[in-house]
């Protein structure tokens, strides 16, 4: 069950990130009244039900794969269920993938992205020990398949394979840590993973809270609106902002309109 967490001043903010070890995974949000939520979750809202969910991943999957030749240009196309995913995710189609990062400071970075200081609300960090949470994942399904001998180092080179052929095709109420193999450039740069729901059954936050996880450090850091011009300048400083988050145009544009954000 993820935990909440308030921090009061940025000395206890940083002393947070950086005590953690690097078996974490992070993740920013604007508003910390906000849970974890897929954009699929965020699309069906009350209307989610195990058939909704599916037939709206289905459909949003075989669109995106029906017409990506038509708009891709130069952009390598996707071998395996996981790389679709992660590819319709980058341009914002719905999906159960939720973005994270290995990188505490990037997390930092995206809950300010969208942060709109006038509106006087804390933002949040969520952080999740990914090692412990792989393990008893692994675990649960090895308990459920005889068949099943992969252990985590064994699957460091498979995860897309395994994604396809275990964790989508069986719908185990897991939570599940991955990254596609084809990785695209941005994803690369914000040192992105997922986190993924391993049952359309299921949404994320009921998957966090089962006993199955009960042992795993997962917190919500909660962040008071006055350490926002201290966060933005501290990421400053690091060289984190979105023309390096980005590389584009559109990563100059936000950064600029960051900056008017945290001074005006």
């Amino acid at each position: 069950m993820i935990i909440d967490k308030q921090v009061s001043s940025m000395e206890e903010l940083t002393r947070e990130l950086n005590a953690l070890p690097n078996n974490y995974i992070f993740r920013g949000q604007a508003d910390a009244h906000w849970g974890l939520q897929s954009s699929l979750e965020r699309l069906l809202g009350n209307s989610w039900t195990v058939d909704q969910a599916r037939k709206v991943e289905d459909y949003a999957l075989q669109s995106f794969k029906s017409k990506f030749r038509i708009y891709c240009g130069n952009e390598h196309q996707p071998q395996s269920k996981l790389s679709w995913l992660s590819a319709m995710q980058h341009y914002g189609a719905p999906t159960r993938l939720i973005d994270f990062t290995t990188s505490p400071y990037i997390a930092l970075y995206f809950a300010l992205e969208t942060y709109i200081p006038k509106s006087g609300n804390s933002f949040s960090l969520f952080y999740i020990d990914y090692s412990s949470l792989m393990e008893q994942s692994v675990k649960y399904i090895g308990g459920k398949d005889k068949e099943f001998r992969e252990t985590r180092a064994s699957m460091h080179e498979k995860q897309d394979d395994i994604f396809e052929k275990i964790i989508d095709r069986y719908t185990y109420d897991v939570a599940w840590v991955s990254e596609s193999a084809e990785s695209n450039a941005r994803i690369d740069r914000q040192f992105g993973t997922f986190l993924i729901s391993g049952s359309l059954e299921s949404k994320i936050d009921g998957l966090l809270s089962l006993d199955l996880y009960s042992k795993v450090d997962m917190v919500k850091l909660v962040v008071p609106p006055n350490l926002y011009e201290g966060a933005f300048v501290a990421l400053r400083k690091m060289g984190i902002n979105s023309k390096t988050m980005y590389g584009d145009l559109a990563g100059l544009a936000k950064s600029i309109r960051m900056e008017l954000s945290a001074y005006m």
